[in-house]
């Protein structure tokens, strides 16, 4: 699997991809080392880099997060970015008897693993703060989705949507959790940045 042309694929021509996705075989070991573990870095570090190397600043101040702390943020939130993976894989495979799909560990941990490259890759733009609002479109994430669930899934198309809704706000939670958990690494107060 070339990490470019999939990434690129499933942002272009989702639908296709996810088809193929589908019929391939894979392992949650090359999942993880050769896909999650590299795009599931990307945000982490460039928050590092915005907030400890580059610093937030307006009117003339500028701040910015002791490199040991920003560190430690950037671990913390990666490790805890690869646990999500994994519960939103167990999340997706648990709900969709519930909505008329088939119980598939590898098929949701596929559909856990590729769904997020929109936010992952969306995630560079923390680099500089100033334009981290930009991150707002890894919710493209939302759209893959919704296009990849049904077709690994076997989920009926009547029920597709929501299974995707129901899948989508248990993601927020997990998301809300990570951010909070993360945010105890930095110094200070809760969510220091």
């Amino acid at each position: 699997m070339n990490l470019v042309e999939r990434a690129k694929n499933l942002l272009l021509t989702p639908a296709a991809e996810w088809d193929k996705i589908s019929s391939e075989t894979h392992t949650v070991q090359e999942l993880y080392t050769g896909w999650v573990m590299i795009l599931a870095a990307i945000p982490a570090l460039a928050s590092f880099i915005g907030f400890s190397l580059v610093g937030v600043g307006a009117f003339g101040l500028s701040y910015r997060v002791p490199v040991v702390s920003g560190i430690a943020h950037a671990i913390v939130t990666y490790l805890l970015s690869l646990g999500s993976v994994y519960v939103f894989a167990l999340v997706i495979d648990t709900l969709s008897p519930n909505f008329g799909g088939e119980k598939n560990f590898l098929q949701a941990f596929k559909v856990a693993a590729f769904a997020p490259v929109a936010s992952w890759l969306a995630g560079v733009f923390h680099v500089f703060p100033a334009l981290s609002i930009l991150a707002i479109l890894g919710l493209y994430s939302v759209y893959l989705l919704y296009v990849g669930l049904p077709r690994l899934m076997k989920t009926p198309a009547e029920k597709a949507m929501p299974y995707t809704i129901v899948v989508i706000i248990v993601g927020i939670v997990i998301s809300i959790v990570v951010g909070v958990l993360a945010a105890f690494a930095l110094p200070g107060r809760v969510g220091a940045f």
